[in-house]
């Protein structure tokens, strides 16, 4: 089964779970993950990055450090308990889980309990292989003190933020937690920019293709790429939305000294809408260059065809006149029919008419030169 169709039965599988549940109701998928728990503690004098055997260990170690700086990242659903006391401790609401567990949602902000941030975005990975857009949900919850995040795949795109914090570099150690969740949605906007330059590649390759030798299987790769664009482009626009809502929202949520942060991220935003649709206007275009370059193709065929038959109609015309072999006189009497056909009986006949009909090929094909007929082969 290719990768396509395994990833369109998971979405299906997701609809048929959600069909007449509950509000709220957890309901784990079956191809979830087992939970796995980091944490990074830090402030302008301290760090510390573990990983946890479990959920109880790592609400410890954040209550230990109230002075610090968390970053809770739960990686992998498939443990419902783990959620509901993470609902708890943390004052999430049923549905905010319902939506991080069901992990196709549009990227979306919500303001909760007071000035907290609940927030879902994707990342996204070109895969070169499959020539398939894979896109991971990343929910995304703030606190006083701490980001708690949460996704459904031990891998992210998230490791050059941790290898800023880690070596200290900037002033991330040094903000309130809210800019941590500006540092992550900027590192996810920030890989979509090699999907888009692995994309516009692939659009190269594919025109090369069309140029090269078109046939169906290009034919299909386009319509592909014009599905995964499709994808792409349901992805960024609430991604621009998201960054907007962010910007908007009171100053007691997000400070004016962070809203700087979070213009530049919408810029990138609009960046990525700007070349999703400039990609989506070039795979349009490879389509019509396919059908036009298909067309030329059986023009070309049809030219060849036209030559060829125009060439034999008039040999054809010959055999079948001289085939027709009317007698030239009578055999029973011996009389001699004038109007018959004299040069069946000619000695050289056969050559000359032989040397009459490659000179009348001659003729032609001087003459579909002189037209510029033969320029284009």
């Amino acid at each position: 089964m290719s990768k396509r169709n395994k990833l369109n039965r998971r979405r299906n599988k997701i609809l048929e779970r959600k069909a007449g549940n509950k509000p709220g109701s957890l309901v784990i998928p079956p191809e979830a993950f087992a939970p796995r728990f980091f944490l990074m503690s830090f402030n302008e004098e301290m760090f510390e990055e573990l990983e946890l055997a479990n959920y109880q260990e790592l609400l410890q170690k954040v209550k230990e450090r109230p002075d610090a700086r968390h970053w809770i990242d739960i990686r992998g659903y498939a443990d419902q308990t783990v959620l509901e006391m993470a609902m708890q401790d943390f004052g999430l609401h049923a549905l905010q889980m319902e939506d991080v567990i069901n992990d196709y949602q549009r990227p979306k902000v919500e303001e909760f309990g007071g000035n907290r941030l609940f927030i879902i975005t994707r990342m996204l990975r070109w895969s070169p292989e499959f020539r398939t857009l894979d896109d991971v949900q990343l929910s995304l919850f703030t606190g006083p003190n701490y980001v708690l995040t949460l996704q459904s795949d031990y891998g992210d795109c998230l490791n050059p933020l941790r290898e800023r914090i880690r070596a200290g570099k900037g002033v991330i150690r040094q903000r309130p937690a809210m800019y941590i969740a500006y540092a992550i949605l900027d590192v996810v906007l920030d890989y979509y920019f090699p999907v888009m330059a692995d994309i516009g590649i692939y659009i190269e390759e594919l025109e090369q293709q069309v140029l090269r030798e078109p046939n169906k299987s290009t034919l299909s790769q386009i319509l592909d790429l014009k599905s995964e664009l499709v994808k792409l482009r349901r992805i960024t626009w609430p991604a621009r939305d998201l960054m907007n809502e962010l910007l908007r929202m009171d100053e007691t949520t997000i400070p004016e000294n962070l809203k700087v942060y979070f213009r530049d991220a919408y810029d990138h935003a609009v960046q990525l809408i700007d070349l999703v649709d400039s990609h989506r206007d070039m795979a349009s275009s490879l389509v019509e260059l396919y059908m036009s370059t298909v067309s030329n193709r059986m023009n070309e065929i049809m030219k060849v065809l036209t030559i060829i038959s125009s060439i034999f109609i008039p040999l054809s015309f010959i055999v079948g006149l001289y085939g027709m072999n009317f007698a030239h006189e009578d055999p029973e009497t011996g009389q001699v029919f004038p109007h018959s056909m004299p040069e069946l009986y000619q000695p050289h006949s056969y050559p000359i008419l032989l040397g009459l009909m490659a000179i009348l090929i001659l003729l032609q094909l001087y003459f579909f030169y002189k037209k510029g007929w033969f320029r284009s082969f």
